[in-house]
């Protein structure tokens, strides 16, 4: 990022970011933008496993459920950003990421890091790592081996879905909550989609079971 990037107010960051520097693009764009962040792993600061730290304004909007995310040490990869690895793509060109990655991302980012709380193991944790490496080289594999991970766990079919792209991602309630999120603290906008973000998630709540992970 380049010099007081955070005085932009914005959060989230697409492939298109003008904030991003020449070399923050190349790490980008070859998945390994994480790479610095093993200092802090040696501090002892993140653990290589675990879900990914958050900004302070970003922790601020999360539910009750998904505070359980802030109570493990944050790692440098996990479930979600291995699904997510996508996301600045996810989020170009679009006039208000933060908004668009809170109604489309956040809801299944969140869940995702609190399946990996409850599954959390060594042996896990060394998949996960492997998977990551994997990401880089055949991507879809990765996203069926996942998805056929949570399904052996038994976990919800709509999260499943989304994981292995089986459908297009569109916007949900984070967990714990009831609503689809329509504005975000700071942004001049608000959804200009709140109503079809609404229908979607009534066409979708009698195919799900359970989101509340």
């Amino acid at each position: 990022m380049v010099v007081d990037a955070a005085k932009s107010g914005v959060n989230s960051s697409s492939s298109d970011d003008k904030r991003i520097t020449p070399v923050g693009k190349f790490l980008r764009k070859y998945k390994i933008d994480e790479l610095p962040q093993i200092l802090n792993v040696f501090l002892g600061d993140m653990s290589f496993v675990g879900p990914r730290p958050q900004v302070q304004a970003e922790a601020d909007l999360y539910t009750e459920e998904e505070k359980k995310i802030l109570s493990v040490r944050p790692g440098i990869t996990d479930l979600a950003s291995i699904v997510f690895a996508d996301e600045g793509d996810i989020l170009e060109g679009n006039s208000d990421p933060d908004l668009l990655y809170n109604q489309v991302i956040r809801p299944w980012k969140s869940r995702l890091a609190l399946i990996y709380i409850q599954k959390s193991s060594l042996l896990f944790d060394i998949r996960l790592i492997y998977l990551t490496l994997l990401n880089v080289i055949d991507r879809q594999k990765v996203l069926l081996k996942i998805g056929d991970l949570l399904k052996g766990w038994n976990c919800d079919q709509t999260v499943i879905k989304i994981v292995r792209r089986d459908c297009q991602l569109y916007p949900y309630p984070p967990p714990g909550a009831t609503e689809i999120v329509t504005s975000y603290p700071g942004s001049k906008l608000k959804s200009s989609n709140s109503k079809l973000s609404r229908q979607v998630f009534n066409k979708n709540e009698n195919q799900k079971n359970s989101l509340d992970i």
